[in-house]
């Protein structure tokens, strides 16, 4: 076999692979408002980053070097993505989301709150992380309330398993941390169990942690806990 024909072999192989991997989302047709398609219109320009297969440089996106770098996958509506921006000015947000209308929610929030340190990625994170994200290049990774797919036989399309934290640690620096937030106990258990197995990842918590005060209360949340619900955080740091 010829070089040519090798590498093709190789690339086919490769996007067989991609093709096969089981996805944690399910894309669904979600109806925008005039809002949100407005913000998509004239905010994505400047605070959408395109999904291309090569390194991005963080520093160059957000135009300083002196920040601390955070990754945020499923950012949902936006809110809290938007939050925290407001509350920690000195971080940038690389935020992460597949569905349309909770980016051009979040764009529409960046642009009512004159944010300037959030980019928006709608794309796939696990190919966005091999492909877009240097190692050793995050401070932090924030995912909050993923899907729990409860359902025992979609268990496989969790977000949070072993392979994909092995990967996330690659993209931390020494010191970063990874924050899960979930209102799903069983998952909950499924998360902590996962770190913990983890060897580059040490609990900040002897189990569960106290949720961080960066992290804002969402209206479902605070509804959640009025009716006796509860909220699992997990903050971990990298080795």
């Amino acid at each position: 076999m010829n070089t040519l024909n090798q590498t093709e072999q190789v690339e086919n192989e490769t996007e067989a692979l991609s093709q096969r991997r089981i996805r944690s989302f399910v894309l669904r047709q979600g109806r925008l408002t005039k809002g949100q398609a407005r913000a998509l219109e004239t905010g994505l320009p400047q605070f959408g980053v395109n999904y291309t297969p090569e390194l991005l440089d963080l520093n160059a996106v957000f135009n300083r070097a002196d920040s601390k770098k955070i990754l945020e996958i499923g950012f949902g509506m936006g809110e809290t993505t938007a939050k925290i921006a407001q509350v920690l000015p000195d971080c940038d947000f690389l935020a992460a989301e597949v569905h349309t209308p909770g980016v051009g929610a979040l764009l529409k929030l960046i642009q009512e709150n004159e944010l300037t340190n959030i980019r928006v990625i709608q794309h796939d994170v696990v190919e966005v992380l091999h492909h877009m994200v240097a190692d050793a290049s995050l401070d932090g990774v924030h995912i909050f309330f993923p899907d729990p797919w409860h359902k025992k036989r979609h268990h496989k399309r969790r977000l949070i398993q072993a392979e994909f934290v092995n990967l996330l640690c690659t993209k931390l620096n020494a010191g970063g941390y990874l924050h899960v937030a979930t209102d799903w106990q069983e998952y909950a258990e499924w998360v902590l169990e996962v770190l913990n197995a983890e060897a580059q990842l040490e609990n900040t918590a002897k189990d569960y942690a106290v949720k961080p005060s960066y992290r804002p209360l969402t209206k479902f949340e605070n509804r959640g806990l009025k009716l006796g619900h509860g909220v699992w955080d997990m903050v971990f740091t990298r080795k």
